[in-house]
């Protein structure tokens, strides 16, 4: 029988994305070994533990794959990562043995870009605000105000899986939506209903601006003073991506003129240092890097690992979670 090994060790994490019944699925697909160290395997220990084994089943924390760690990987064919972006995971030398990567990066898009749909409208009808007035105030006063996202014009920055998702959710609220991304084509824009713009029509013309973008060395503070300086009065930022895209002491220095909201799901260091000056700011909600895949949606990842994997069994093709050398490329690096 097939050596199949999960890295990730027992606790919180393991068990939301490996409840009993999806535990029982595994294990009957092969002779699954478990990390029972309490903690992250060591490169070293992951080296050894891959002796033999066809199936890598990994996680959050586990040591990258070098051609170190795979010394004694003999057997390995596919890694399946319960994780989105595997760029902390599989170097290219990984590609290059032939080893089919599966991660849960579309399943985790498809929840960070309904987090996306939440925290417009979270921003736009003021809930925090009225939460708090009814609590502190008992009621609303004569002059409250909110907004809906019926048809707002949404910009979004980057189109990879998170901003398809989200055009795809934005459909029931008959929104425009421009999109800044240099490698759309005009059949994109005819496909998706979008429009492409420059950086600068973006910024100054949408209500609700929503970042999508990886980190890479090139994007890295991508969306700076300049751009921040443009965004009109009264529109939502919302962050879901990375911290690190954007200068972080740019868009405070600009949300503290409380001209326009930002919901900040990311944060250039994590967790928010409790000095930053976004805290407390009235017009900024903040959130600690939950955007997705919600907790429910954990399982969903592994369940949909395990039918990519049944179908490679079956000597078919995945359906939407495998990871081309090219797609591992464009995902965020850490830089």
């Amino acid at each position: 029988m097939r050596k199949i090994l999960v890295s990730v060790p027992e606790g919180i994490v393991r068990d939301t994305f490996f409840p009993l019944e999806t535990i029982k699925r595994l294990e009957s697909l092969g002779d699954v070994i478990w990390n029972d160290k309490g903690r992250q395997f060591t490169p070293e220990e992951l080296r050894d533990a891959l002796a033999d084994v066809e199936i890598l089943v990994a996680g959050w924390g586990t040591a990258l794959l070098t051609e170190e760690v795979l010394k004694k990987a003999n057997a390995l064919k596919v890694i399946a990562y319960t994780g989105g972006s595997v760029s902390g995971l599989t170097p290219f030398g990984v590609f290059q043995r032939g080893i089919r990567v599966l991660s849960g990066n579309d399943i985790f898009a498809e929840s960070v870009a309904e987090s996306v749909i939440a925290y417009a409208l979270t921003a736009l009808r003021d809930i925090p605000k009225y939460k708090e007035m009814m609590l502190r105030e008992g009621w609303s006063n004569p002059g409250w105000y909110n907004e809906g996202l019926l048809e707002q014009t949404v910009g979004l920055i980057g189109f990879g899986a998170v901003a398809r998702h989200t055009v795809k959710l934005l459909a029931p609220f008959r929104t425009p939506i421009k999109v800044w991304a240099d490698f759309l084509t005009e059949a994109d824009e005819a496909a998706w209903g979008i429009k492409k713009v420059t950086a600068e029509e973006l910024f100054t013309t949408c209500k609700i601006i929503s970042l999508h973008t990886s980190l890479t060395p090139e994007t890295y503070h991508s969306i700076d003073r300049r751009l921040l300086e443009m965004i009109p009065d009264g529109a939502v930022f919302i962050n879901t991506a990375r911290g690190s895209i954007v200068d972080e002491d740019a868009l405070t220095e600009e949300l503290k003129k409380q001209r326009f909201k930002a919901v900040l799901d990311v944060y250039e260091k994590e967790p928010l240092p409790m000095e930053s000056g976004l805290r407390g700011l009235p017009n900024v909600t903040l959130i600690p890097h939950m955007g997705g895949p919600t907790i429910d949606r954990r399982k969903a990842v592994t369940e949909g690992l395990l039918d990519e994997i049944c179908r490679l069994d079956a000597g078919k093709e995945p359906k939407r979670l495998e990871i081309s050398p090219e797609a591992a490329a464009r995902m965020t690096q850490h830089v």
